[in-house]
């Protein structure tokens, strides 16, 4: 597990490759993550976020969404996005359409 910086707010988020997914942690208390799956050698399907209801409302799931899709894509992934919510998140976050694929069926056939 990747640890990453904590923030001035008590949030961290750590990348866990063992359960293919990014979890934030909000003083140490496990808040929500972001799974995904890699496909191929480059890509990188996101296909569930959760922060989880004690937590709501706080902004972590941006926080997470930034920080797992930044750190994928310096890892060398390339983002397909089937989360709503990672989907929606991309429409604002246009600094990441460069290094973002367009979902096919063969994507949602790996999530089977």
């Amino acid at each position: 597990m990747t640890e990453q910086a904590q923030d001035q707010h008590g949030v961290t988020v750590r990348d866990n490759p063992g359960e293919s997914r990014f979890d934030v942690f909000v003083d140490g208390t496990h808040a929500g993550l972001s799974a995904y799956q890699d496909f191929g050698e480059t890509q990188r399907i996101f296909y569930h976020t959760e922060v989880f209801d004690e937590f709501e409302g706080q902004g972590l799931a941006a926080v997470l969404t930034r920080t797992a899709l930044g750190d994928s894509i310096q890892a060398g992934h390339r983002i397909v996005a089937v989360c709503p919510y990672v989907k929606k998140w991309l429409t604002t976050h246009r600094d990441f359409d460069d290094a973002t694929d367009p979902l096919h069926r063969e994507h949602l056939r790996a999530l089977r």
